[in-house]
């Protein structure tokens, strides 16, 4: 059995940033507590708590000897006032691709706009944006939701970094439909975000098998495994290597990989090992 994985794949650059600033500052001793998850992976979580890293669900959480890290997706800003007076030191890991969102909304609200992001409201990084421009930003899943908005002021669309393309466009085609005023239209899904779905979907077509590995609480591997899907009904969404079924595979010569941003190399090592073990037992019980 062939495995092959996507061009693209794991740890995007705003993960990968923020993994390394919490290393770095494990390296300098002190108590290091991230307020949430700081990226939506547990294994990679229960790796760094390991280390000493801890999760805290409030900024109240803080004291004075602690230095806390503001996770990849962002808070609001009132959360992130309320950390720097309880902690002892601030590290700010928001990926800058969701910093981006934040202040486009921020900008656009000033100027008595509205602000119309596409993606999930009960997503952290989309809490932390309507922070930001609170009665101004709405959030819609999709283009349904657009119709059973208010009138809309000069409306700018935006997009959660994690978003399928295809869906920030519908948004963004049912806003101008809707507006009496031009909408003004930017695609901010993450570069890491589009690359890897573009490549698991370029893959996906010469596979039999694809598995994204990847937290099911994350959102774009959520989003991976619908663009799988697309082309390879026998998709499979997993977060450690131990979730393989080996009859899933029965009579399955190639099958493809990916990760999401969220996943680390050594998490995908262990996939790709198992695959290749499970490829071999059955060639072996053929011969």
């Amino acid at each position: 059995m062939e495995v092959l994985l996507a061009e693209e794949y794991g740890f995007c650059f705003g993960v990968e940033r923020a993994v390394d600033m919490v290393e770095d500052a494990l390296s300098q001793g002190g108590t290091i507590r991230s307020l949430g998850a700081l990226i939506h992976n547990s294994q990679e979580m229960q790796r760094l708590e390991a280390k000493g890293v801890t999760t805290i669900s409030e900024p109240a959480e803080a004291d004075g000897d602690t230095t806390a890290v503001i996770r990849a997706h962002g808070v609001t800003p009132q959360v992130q006032r309320e950390l720097e007076v309880s902690a002892a030191h601030v590290i700010d890991a928001t990926c800058p691709f969701v910093t981006r969102v934040q202040h486009l909304a921020e900008r656009a609200a000033a100027e008595g706009r509205d602000v119309i992001v596409a993606g999930n409201p009960d997503h952290p990084e989309m809490i932390g944006v309507v922070g930001y421009a609170p009665s101004n930003t709405y959030v819609v899943r999709d283009a349904s939701e657009v119709a059973g908005l208010p009138a809309l002021r000069r409306p700018l669309v935006v997009s959660q970094t994690t978003i399928k393309l295809q869906t920030f466009q519908e948004v963004a085609e049912a806003v101008r439909a809707k507006s009496e005023a031009e909408p003004q239209i930017i695609n901010t899904i993450c570069s890491a975000t589009r690359d890897r779905q573009d490549a698991a979907r370029a893959l996906s077509g010469q596979v039999e098998a694809f598995y994204v590995i990847g937290g099911r609480h994350s959102s774009n591997s959520v989003k991976l495994l619908a663009v799988c899907k697309e082309q390879c009904e026998k998709s499979f969404l997993i977060e450690t290597a131990d979730e393989i079924n080996p009859d899933d595979l029965a009579g399955v010569n190639r099958v493809g990989v990916t990760a999401g941003a969220s996943t680390p190399n050594w998490l995908i090592e262990q996939v790709v090992e198992r695959l290749r073990a499970i490829g071999d037992a059955q060639q072996q019980a053929v011969s």
